[in-house]
């Protein structure tokens, strides 16, 4: 530590040590200063800060002084003030901005705009210089000039970003978008290990957009961009981080595919892109991006997973398009067959493993065959205990499909011990819990519920709080639960793919027990079957009975979020959706869909507004 800065500490402390009340009185002065100030009461914001500015001419002390006589007009008073500043400090361009605004305030304009460019005119290429002249014209509104003074300096310095991310600020606070994405993109083309805090301030300012004309704007821009600047692999990448963000999946797969031919990629990049699109359930665009990677034919390893996964997002688009066509799920099956037998039961393998067997017992009604191939699957040498864990788990889901109850929990029971405390672990005791459920048990399936709740996995938190509400609120007022009973062998039916069965005990319910407090479970057990088995409309009329019978039950939101969708994605009336879509912010502004409910009701405005 430097002597003069030791020095410097002792005096401090000194000073504190022995005048103690001096110091806070000082503090205690400019608080009280600037609260008049606030207020309004200038007459005492005056005698303060002069006091105050006579004993210690600071910066801050000043400004509070010189704002004063300002706002009163004693513009002769702040004259002699901003001139003994400027004797003081004749290199210091903050005190010459003050002289030119006090000449604009006094109405001789011409003359403070001519001082305000003489600032400009003497600038140095100093950054400290260039930020006190940006701070002072900021101080006087003078936007413009505080947008021509970074511009000065960023050529001062011979630096073409230099600046870029003030500049980008006062662009924004301007309304001036494309020069503010100008600005970013002059950073990130210098310096782009700035991308991270270039794109989490990009995020913050494209979240607030009502209207979404941000994001047309930073599209258009970054096109116009690229086309421009082909060899530029900036922009594609933010167009790419942008279709990601907005979830325009396939235009990201697409700007994935010229970046990975512009730069001769291995097709990683579209790999990692179509596993995403995946989880938000943009199927056709996960297989467009597998089908690149398998024609590509650049990396063996990758066209080879690039060929599972392709088959088992097919699978999974099947299960969700409420499609009956037996014939798209033969040739599904054999094709699922044919890749096996061309790799082999290894561990590589077992994705493929885990989505045939489903095929087979849940769709195919070959049970027995499913269940000797995954027996297979868990005795394949060398099998990670995870793979060996997730083909019990669905052995397991095969046995109790088939009502073989005891077989089920045994495994369900295997893998929570082998798991606990893990993901795998949690998902194995809450398909026992739900085991449980479906036969009755409901005190035992409640306490294993109770303990899944402050599970790690945010989902199996959700899933287990969600059924442990289904019980507790059935049982808790008599001792009566035959229709819970009724309600979870309605629910096991329908896992066991039985829905008209399932249909006519919701329905036995509903005549038997048409008070019970289980009805809105019904409506929307009822709502899922129909909507599953691709009966919308019969869908839509129990999504509608619950938001009617029950606005304020667990599950209006869910049902109008729901009944949205529908309307959005397959009943083709996409003002109801809007409307629906808007319900959701305006009636239930707690609800878990608040979000996703904003990104449809933008997405539709901007539809119908285009």
């Amino acid at each position: 530590m430097k002597p003069k800065f030791l020095l410097l500490l002792m005096l401090t402390g000194l000073l504190m040590t022995v005048c103690p009340g001096k110091v806070m009185a000082q503090q205690t002065e400019e608080q009280l200063g600037v609260q008049y100030y606030n207020n309004k009461e200038l007459d005492k914001a005056l005698a303060t800060f002069e006091s105050l500015f006579n004993r210690n001419p600071s910066q801050f002390n000043y400004l509070y002084y010189i704002n004063t006589l300002f706002e009163l007009k004693d513009f002769d008073k702040a004259e002699k003030v901003i001139k003994k500043q400027l004797k003081a400090n004749p290199e210091d361009p903050r005190f010459q901005v003050d002289q030119g605004y006090l000449n604009i305030m006094q109405g001789d304009i011409t003359k403070g705009r001519k001082i305000y460019e003489n600032c400009l005119k003497d600038l140095h290429a100093d950054k400290m210089q260039i930020y006190n002249l940006t701070y002072a014209f900021s101080n006087r509104r003078e936007t413009d000039y505080v947008i021509r003074t970074y511009l000065r300096g960023r050529a001062l310095l011979n630096d073409p970003a230099a600046f870029a991310f003030e500049l980008a600020y006062t662009y924004e606070a301007l309304g001036s978008t494309e020069q503010m994405i100008d600005e970013y993109l002059n950073l990130l083309i210098s310096n782009p290990q700035q991308m991270t805090m270039v794109q989490n301030r990009l995020q913050a300012w494209l979240s607030d957009d009502v209207d979404n004309t941000k994001n047309d704007t930073y599209r258009k821009v970054l096109l116009k961009k690229s086309q421009q600047n082909p060899d530029e692999i900036l922009y594609n990448e933010l167009l790419l981080w942008h279709s990601i963000q907005q979830k325009d999946f396939p235009f990201a797969i697409l700007q994935a595919k010229a970046l990975d031919r512009r730069y001769s990629e291995n097709g990683q990049r579209i790999f990692d892109l179509a596993a995403l699109c995946v989880s938000n359930e943009n199927y056709d665009a996960a297989i467009d991006g597998y089908n690149y990677i398998i024609k590509k034919k650049v990396n063996s390893d990758l066209a080879l997973r690039s060929r599972i996964e392709l088959i088992n997002t097919q699978f999974v688009q099947y299960k969700k398009t409420f499609s009956q066509d037996q014939s798209s799920l033969l040739l599904m099956k054999q094709e699922y067959i044919q890749l096996l037998d061309e790799l082999g039961k290894i561990p590589f393998t077992i994705p493929l493993i885990l989505n045939l067997a489903h095929l087979q017992a849940f769709y195919s009604g070959e049970t027995d065959a499913a269940i000797a191939l995954l027996l297979q699957a868990i005795n394949i040498p060398n099998v990670p205990l995870a793979n060996q864990a997730e083909c019990k788990l669905e052995l397991a889901d095969i046995y109790l499909f088939s009502d073989e109850q005891w077989e089920a929990t045994l495994l369900y029971s295997q893998v929570e011990k082998t798991f606990k405390n893990e993901p795998l672990g949690h998902e194995a005791k809450f398909r026992n819990a739900k085991l449980s459920f479906y036969i009755g048990e409901f005190g035992w399936a409640l306490a294993q519920l109770d303990v899944l709740k402050a599970a790690t996995s945010k989902l199996i938190a959700n899933d287990a709080l969600e059924l442990s509400l289904l019980i507790s609120d059935n049982i808790e007022e008599d001792s009566v639960t035959i229709p819970l009973s009724m309600y979870a062998k309605a629910d096991l039916l329908e896992f066991r793919n039985r829905d008209s069965d399932a249909l006519a005990v919701l329905d036995s319910i509903s005549i038997l027990y048409p008070m019970h407090a289980i009805a809105d479970n019904v409506l929307f057990k009822k709502a899922q079957i129909f909507s599953k088995n691709g009966k919308f409309d019969l869908a839509a009329a129990n999504y509608s009975l619950i938001i009617e019978k029950y606005p304020y039950d667990l599950l209006a939101d869910d049902s109008m979020y729901n009944l949205a969708l529908l309307y959005e994605t397959q009943l083709n009336n996409k003002a109801k959706a809007m409307e629906l879509f808007e319900k959701i912010l305006t009636q239930y502004p707690g609800s878990l869909y608040v979000v996703d409910a904003r990104k449809h009701f933008r997405a539709l405005r901007n539809d119908q507004v285009n």
